[in-house]
């Protein structure tokens, strides 16, 4: 019988192999942003390291397949929350994580979306929280875009800097650094919100 390691092998040389690699990794990041509880820097990082000539297409893709998948989980809490976006949090055990984001997002909005996309927490909440309150999908994008587009171009950067290496840091310090990160981009927006408000 063969082993998870070797199959998972053999998967990850066919995808980094395909012509069609690049399709694929945006699928791979909508249904990661949708259902997969496996995080896609898993794959993402020794991808980008072999594929160092193409390390902004890769990115540019992922963070497309994520917002693609942003805006289903949003038209999901916009039209569909009683049934399939109720089935989807239980489904997925985000009971808890979407009761403790609700006050979150109805006092900052624009900043608990961004701050969700770079924390370590499942995005989904989010996305149905944004749909089903009626946020502007013009903002909720733009938040999502800023959040993913922060955390995989900034993996693409780290890759071109630092080359394989980053994959074995990534694992160690990845939950510290998506925390330090989402620190500070929450304290820079309400510190803007409340020189905002101070101005105005």
């Amino acid at each position: 019988m063969t082993s998870t390691p070797n199959r998972a092998r053999r998967w990850f040389e066919r995808l980094n192999g395909s012509r069609h690699m690049l399709w694929l990794l945006a699928a791979l990041s909508f249904l990661e942003t949708i259902i997969l509880p496996v995080p896609i820097e898993l794959v993402l990082i020794p991808l980008m390291a072999l594929n160092r000539q193409r390390l902004w297409r890769i990115a540019t893709v992922t963070t497309a397949g994520c917002l693609a998948a942003s805006l289903v989980g949003y038209g999901v809490g916009m039209a569909l929350y009683q049934s399939v976006g109720t089935w989807f949090i239980d489904t997925l055990g985000m009971q808890d994580a979407y009761q403790a984001y609700q006050g979150f997002f109805d006092q900052y909005g624009f900043i608990a979306i961004l701050t969700l996309g770079i924390l370590p927490i499942p995005f989904q909440v989010a996305m149905i929280t944004a749909g089903l309150s009626g946020y502007p999908v013009a903002l909720f994008v733009l938040a999502a875009l800023i959040a993913r587009g922060l955390r995989y171009y900034g993996l693409a950067w780290l890759v071109w800097r630092f080359g394989p290496r980053v994959e074995e840091r990534w694992r160690r310090h990845a939950v510290v650094t998506s925390l330090v990160a989402g620190a500070v981009v929450l304290g820079a927006a309400l510190g803007l919100q409340a020189l905002a408000r101070a101005v105005m």
